[in-house]
Protein backbone atom coordinates (compact mmCIF):
# COMPACT_ATOMS: atom_id res chain seq x y z
CA UNK A 1 0.00 0.00 0.00
CA UNK A 2 1.54 3.15 -1.21
CA UNK A 3 2.32 6.09 1.48
CA UNK A 4 1.26 3.76 4.42
CA UNK A 5 3.34 3.41 7.97
CA UNK A 6 5.21 0.56 7.52
CA UNK A 7 5.51 -0.94 11.26
CA UNK A 8 7.70 -4.10 12.96
CA UNK A 9 6.29 -5.20 16.41
CA UNK A 10 8.85 -6.64 18.55
CA UNK A 11 7.85 -8.64 21.62
CA UNK A 12 8.41 -12.31 23.11
CA UNK A 13 4.75 -13.00 24.20
CA UNK A 14 3.36 -14.10 21.13
CA UNK A 15 0.07 -14.00 21.61
CA UNK A 16 0.21 -10.39 22.74
CA UNK A 17 2.15 -9.19 19.23
CA UNK A 18 -0.81 -11.01 17.38
CA UNK A 19 -3.42 -8.51 18.95
CA UNK A 20 -1.45 -6.10 18.18
CA UNK A 21 -0.16 -6.82 14.87
CA UNK A 22 -3.76 -7.38 14.12
CA UNK A 23 -4.83 -4.12 15.68
CA UNK A 24 -2.74 -1.60 13.23
CA UNK A 25 -3.34 -3.78 10.29
CA UNK A 26 -7.02 -2.61 10.87
CA UNK A 27 -6.02 0.73 10.93
CA UNK A 28 -5.76 2.61 7.91
CA UNK A 29 -3.04 3.85 6.35
CA UNK A 30 -0.53 1.56 8.70
CA UNK A 31 1.10 -2.08 7.22
CA UNK A 32 2.66 -4.51 9.44
CA UNK A 33 6.05 -5.81 7.68
CA UNK A 34 7.71 -7.40 10.61
CA UNK A 35 8.02 -9.34 13.63
CA UNK A 36 10.13 -10.87 16.08
CA UNK A 37 10.51 -11.75 19.65
CA UNK A 38 14.23 -10.94 20.90
CA UNK A 39 16.42 -7.65 20.41
CA UNK A 40 18.86 -9.77 18.18
CA UNK A 41 15.56 -9.73 16.10
CA UNK A 42 14.64 -6.14 16.44
CA UNK A 43 18.38 -5.29 14.76
CA UNK A 44 17.66 -7.68 11.78
CA UNK A 45 14.51 -6.59 11.20
CA UNK A 46 15.76 -2.97 11.80
CA UNK A 47 18.40 -3.70 9.02
CA UNK A 48 16.62 -5.82 6.58
CA UNK A 49 12.42 -4.42 6.55
CA UNK A 50 13.88 -0.67 7.44
CA UNK A 51 10.39 0.05 8.92
CA UNK A 52 9.18 3.76 9.52
CA UNK A 53 7.73 2.29 13.21
CA UNK A 54 9.88 -0.16 15.67
CA UNK A 55 7.55 -1.59 18.71
CA UNK A 56 9.68 -2.73 21.65
CA UNK A 57 8.78 -4.14 24.87
CA UNK A 58 11.53 -3.11 27.35
CA UNK A 59 11.53 -7.23 28.88
CA UNK A 60 13.06 -8.60 25.99
CA UNK A 61 15.45 -11.07 25.35
CA UNK A 62 18.82 -9.31 24.66
CA UNK A 63 16.62 -5.89 26.44
CA UNK A 64 14.67 -3.77 24.93
CA UNK A 65 16.47 -0.66 25.96
CA UNK A 66 19.60 -1.97 24.01
CA UNK A 67 17.72 -2.77 21.33
CA UNK A 68 16.25 0.49 21.25
CA UNK A 69 19.83 2.23 21.62
CA UNK A 70 21.28 0.00 18.61
CA UNK A 71 18.43 0.93 15.90
CA UNK A 72 19.21 4.52 16.97
CA UNK A 73 22.66 4.01 15.92
CA UNK A 74 22.67 1.80 12.96
CA UNK A 75 18.93 2.41 11.94
CA UNK A 76 18.50 5.84 12.52
CA UNK A 77 15.66 6.50 10.07
CA UNK A 78 13.56 3.56 12.00
CA UNK A 79 11.31 5.17 15.35
CA UNK A 80 11.20 3.21 18.24
CA UNK A 81 8.44 3.04 20.55
CA UNK A 82 8.20 1.30 23.49
CA UNK A 83 4.92 -0.63 23.44
CA UNK A 84 5.68 -1.89 27.38
CA UNK A 85 4.16 -3.39 31.17
CA UNK A 86 6.81 -1.73 32.91
CA UNK A 87 5.95 1.73 34.71
CA UNK A 88 9.41 2.60 35.86
CA UNK A 89 10.45 5.42 35.84
CA UNK A 90 14.24 4.56 35.14
CA UNK A 91 13.11 2.29 32.61
CA UNK A 92 11.12 5.12 30.35
CA UNK A 93 13.75 7.43 31.12
CA UNK A 94 16.54 5.00 29.70
CA UNK A 95 14.14 4.07 26.88
CA UNK A 96 14.09 8.13 26.19
CA UNK A 97 18.20 8.38 26.49
CA UNK A 98 18.07 5.66 24.47
CA UNK A 99 16.65 7.04 21.58
CA UNK A 100 12.94 6.13 21.81
CA UNK A 101 10.46 8.48 20.49
CA UNK A 102 7.60 7.63 22.72
CA UNK A 103 6.55 5.43 25.50
CA UNK A 104 3.25 3.73 26.07
CA UNK A 105 1.65 1.17 28.20
CA UNK A 106 0.12 -2.35 27.39
CA UNK A 107 -2.52 -1.54 29.34
CA UNK A 108 -3.76 1.44 26.95
CA UNK A 109 -6.37 0.92 24.18
CA UNK A 110 -5.56 -0.14 20.61
CA UNK A 111 -6.67 3.71 19.62
CA UNK A 112 -3.80 5.05 21.43
CA UNK A 113 -1.66 2.68 19.99
CA UNK A 114 -2.38 3.34 16.61
CA UNK A 115 -2.27 6.93 17.27
CA UNK A 116 0.84 7.26 18.86
CA UNK A 117 2.44 5.50 15.34
CA UNK A 118 1.26 7.99 14.11
CA UNK A 119 2.04 10.93 15.95
CA UNK A 120 5.81 9.24 15.91
CA UNK A 121 5.62 9.06 12.14
CA UNK A 122 4.70 12.88 11.99
CA UNK A 123 7.98 13.62 13.91
CA UNK A 124 6.61 13.98 17.37
CA UNK A 125 7.30 12.49 20.95
CA UNK A 126 4.69 10.69 23.17
CA UNK A 127 4.64 9.30 27.13
CA UNK A 128 1.37 8.02 28.03
CA UNK A 129 0.02 10.78 30.41
CA UNK A 130 -0.09 8.49 33.62
CA UNK A 131 3.73 8.37 33.70
CA UNK A 132 3.93 11.77 33.13
CA UNK A 133 3.67 13.56 36.41
CA UNK A 134 6.29 11.17 38.02
CA UNK A 135 8.88 11.62 34.99
CA UNK A 136 8.37 15.12 35.08
CA UNK A 137 8.91 15.67 38.62
CA UNK A 138 12.56 13.70 38.28
CA UNK A 139 13.67 15.77 35.80
CA UNK A 140 12.13 18.66 36.53
CA UNK A 141 15.24 20.72 37.72
CA UNK A 142 17.05 20.13 34.33
CA UNK A 143 14.00 21.44 32.29
CA UNK A 144 14.11 24.31 33.88
CA UNK A 145 17.66 24.96 33.70
CA UNK A 146 17.15 24.30 29.71
CA UNK A 147 13.72 26.77 29.95
CA UNK A 148 16.10 29.36 30.98
CA UNK A 149 19.02 28.72 28.57
CA UNK A 150 15.99 28.60 25.39
CA UNK A 151 15.19 32.41 25.70
CA UNK A 152 14.72 32.37 21.93
CA UNK A 153 12.32 30.41 21.58
CA UNK A 154 9.95 31.10 24.31
CA UNK A 155 8.66 34.24 25.63
CA UNK A 156 9.38 34.72 29.65
CA UNK A 157 5.74 33.92 30.53
CA UNK A 158 6.38 30.55 28.75
CA UNK A 159 9.31 29.61 30.66
CA UNK A 160 7.92 30.63 33.97
CA UNK A 161 4.67 28.20 33.06
CA UNK A 162 7.35 25.02 32.09
CA UNK A 163 9.44 25.74 34.75
CA UNK A 164 5.95 24.86 36.66
CA UNK A 165 4.74 22.15 34.53
CA UNK A 166 8.68 20.52 35.37
CA UNK A 167 7.74 20.24 39.10
CA UNK A 168 4.58 18.12 38.17
CA UNK A 169 2.17 21.15 38.52
CA UNK A 170 -1.21 21.93 37.02
CA UNK A 171 -2.71 24.40 34.83
CA UNK A 172 -4.88 25.47 37.91
CA UNK A 173 -1.72 25.35 40.15
CA UNK A 174 -0.02 27.18 37.66
CA UNK A 175 -2.69 30.03 37.33
CA UNK A 176 -3.56 30.25 40.90
CA UNK A 177 0.20 31.36 41.56
CA UNK A 178 0.62 33.39 38.23
CA UNK A 179 -2.63 34.76 39.02
CA UNK A 180 -4.03 34.22 36.02
CA UNK A 181 -6.56 32.21 34.10
CA UNK A 182 -6.56 28.32 33.94
CA UNK A 183 -7.56 29.48 30.25
CA UNK A 184 -4.32 32.09 29.96
CA UNK A 185 -2.06 28.79 30.94
CA UNK A 186 -3.36 26.40 28.54
CA UNK A 187 -3.09 29.07 26.12
CA UNK A 188 0.27 29.35 26.76
CA UNK A 189 0.79 25.19 27.15
CA UNK A 190 -0.65 24.91 23.39
CA UNK A 191 1.95 27.56 21.84
CA UNK A 192 5.06 25.60 24.38
CA UNK A 193 3.22 22.51 22.57
CA UNK A 194 3.74 23.63 19.14
CA UNK A 195 7.29 25.24 19.29
CA UNK A 196 8.35 21.91 20.43
CA UNK A 197 6.20 19.96 17.96
CA UNK A 198 4.85 17.48 20.55
CA UNK A 199 1.28 17.13 21.84
CA UNK A 200 1.30 16.78 25.27
CA UNK A 201 3.20 18.84 28.12
CA UNK A 202 5.18 15.38 28.92
CA UNK A 203 6.63 15.25 25.66
CA UNK A 204 7.64 19.25 25.26
CA UNK A 205 9.48 18.60 28.99
CA UNK A 206 11.10 15.46 27.32
CA UNK A 207 12.36 17.27 24.66
CA UNK A 208 13.95 19.61 26.89
CA UNK A 209 15.32 16.72 28.30
CA UNK A 210 16.62 14.96 25.31
CA UNK A 211 18.47 18.63 24.30
CA UNK A 212 19.99 19.09 27.35
CA UNK A 213 21.89 15.72 27.49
Amino acid sequence: MPNSIRVAIIDDHPLFREGAMQTLANADGIVVVGEGASATDALKVAQDLHPDIMLLDVVLPGGGIAAAACIARHCPNVRAIMLTASENEQDIALALQAGARGYILKGCNGSEVVATVRAIFRGERYVAPRLGARLLMQIGTRIETLARDDAGDFTSREEEILALVSRGKTNREIANGLDCTERTVKHHMTNIMRKSNVRNRVAAALRFRRRAN
